[in-house]
């Protein structure tokens, strides 16, 4: 049997292209340098497998059986030196796709103006220079702004329009760009690297409109029934407004600050050779738009907290997509099965397991503000099921003995979830982590998220160490 791979199916494009690809009866292999991240997505024609680019060794086994290999990583999170990595990692992909007799491999690029000044862009055009160095003929396909949920192109667009009536903006708002729908750009990824002539090739790919920043914000402020007032002004550097994005986008922000730096030139496709090689209806803005909000809605229900389920955001689309986090571990020598029956219990009685005088007056609020706490008592004393609610919580998924995961229903400026997670360790030990998500609505969200971290930090280490000290004091069942 021979596969697809998509390398680095946790991302944005590779978590819509690994489904997208199997729906089509195609034999689809999807890694992850963490492959519990894309377990939690539940693709069930997918064989999932861990590999990571900067580790060469990790390589030649997912690499195996395979005619086409997407690859779809970028380290642009990583900090200053993410070129660097991104360089490394290709050439070590190209290294091991060359050894495994590997047909064909898509990069999925970025539009490239002339003389880039964004390192950003310039580290993509790098990528796909480094592999097509290598002995596995290379298809690299170059999109701009991407339409569809997650995009980070298109959430930065979302924030600001969502919360921000009045805009004060530099000038790269006046930059141009070809923006493409998600649906458009996963029917040229499937299709492209099965025609021979398309080998060797670059093609820039867009949708149909060519737009200013400003007029796609504009159109998405009417598509959702925004007044936004957007005022340029030249004192506005990118950098310096890569600076205010981070209260006002729950994007990350090494991520925000690369995209904002390629916005000072226009990206524009003006290359229509695979339109003509693979024909499809290519959407308009708002078309896309639409679909992208739809897309949204139709999320289904996860298994447990999924970056961007709508589920996580209380079904409410202008909530960031991206979260914030925090989290903390403890070791216990308990059992899973003792450990659950304690992580089962809490709220019980409002106790939740530490610093109980801290969660208190945060109920009292929301009680205060018209919220559920203190009004909904437990279905059951010790037992928890799907649907059950925990003062101001609501159980969304559950895996007994390994995993509880809750959405808050309190009155917040945003959306939380709280999840508890027990993995076997070596030694007979298992870890207990807590983690905090939250998905801020605005700069509201943000402020609200910045002023609860060090609490949640302090919270968090006192629950998990309670919750592994109760689970040691419980009798065997």
């Amino acid at each position: 049997m021979s596969y697809r791979l998509v390398f680095g199916a946790s991302g944005y494009i590779g978590s819509h292209l690994a489904p997208y690809l199997a729906s089509r009866g195609l034999a689809v292999r999807a890694t992850s340098r963490n492959v519990e991240v894309v377990a939690s997505r539940d693709w069930p024609d997918v064989v999932l497998a861990e590999a990571d680019a900067l580790q060469p060794e990790s390589l030649d086994s997912v690499l195996e059986d395979v005619d086409i290999a997407y690859y779809l990583v970028h380290s642009m999170a990583a900090g200053k030196n993410f070129p660097e990595l991104d360089a490394r990692a290709a050439r070590n992909f190209a290294d091991a796709a060359a050894r495994q007799g590997v047909k064909r491999i898509v990069y999925l690029g970025g539009l490239v103006p002339e003389s880039p000044k964004s390192t950003h862009l310039r580290s993509r055009q790098e990528t796909g220079d480094i592999l097509r160095a290598g002995g596995v003929p290379v298809t690299e396909i170059r999109a701009g702004m991407i339409i569809g949920p997650g995009s980070a192109a298109w959430e930065v667009i979302r924030d600001l329009v969502n919360h921000l009536p009045i805009m004060i903006t530099p000038r790269w708002v006046f930059s141009r760009s070809t923006p493409i729908a998600l649906s458009n750009l996963l029917h040229y990824l499937a299709e492209a690297p099965v025609l021979g002539e398309t080998a060797g090739e670059i093609y820039d790919v867009g949708g149909v409109d060519d737009l200013t920043y400003k007029e796609i914000m504009q159109q998405y402020a009417e598509l959702v029934g925004k007044s936004t007032r957007i005022i340029p002004v030249r004192v506005l550097t990118p950098r310096l407004s890569s600076y205010w994005l981070r209260l006002v986008t729950s994007v990350p922000t090494n991520i925000a600050r690369a995209l904002i730096d390629g916005l000072s030139q226009d990206v524009i496709a003006d290359d229509d050779r695979l339109a003509n090689l693979v024909p499809q209806k290519l959407l308009g803005f708002r078309e896309a738009a639409v679909e992208a909000l739809e897309a949204d809605r139709k999320h289904a229900l996860p298994a447990r907290w999924v970056e961007g389920a709508i589920a996580c955001r209380e079904f409410r689309p202008e909530y960031g997509f991206y979260s914030k986090k925090t989290s903390d571990s403890a070791h216990s020598s308990a059992s899973a099965d003792a450990l659950w029956r304690v992580i089962c219990r809490v709220g019980k009685d409002g106790d939740f397991f530490y610093a109980n005088w801290l969660w208190w007056p945060r109920r009292f609020v929301d009680w205060i503000l018209g919220g559920p706490s203190f009004r909904r008592k437990r279905r059951h004393p010790d037992e928890l099921r799907v649907g059950d609610t925990v003062d101001a919580w609501r159980v969304i998924a559950m895996q007994p003995g390994k995993q509880l995961t809750m959405v808050m229903e309190m009155k917040a400026t945003g959306a939380g979830v709280l999840e508890f997670d027990i993995d076997d360790n070596k030694n007979d030990q298992r870890t207990i982590t807590v983690t905090a998500y939250f998905h801020p609505a605005g700069v509201w969200g943000m402020l609200y998220w910045i002023t609860l971290m060090p609490f949640h930090a302090f919270i968090f280490r006192g629950m998990t160490r309670v919750i592994a000290t109760r689970a040691e004091a419980e009798p065997a069942t």
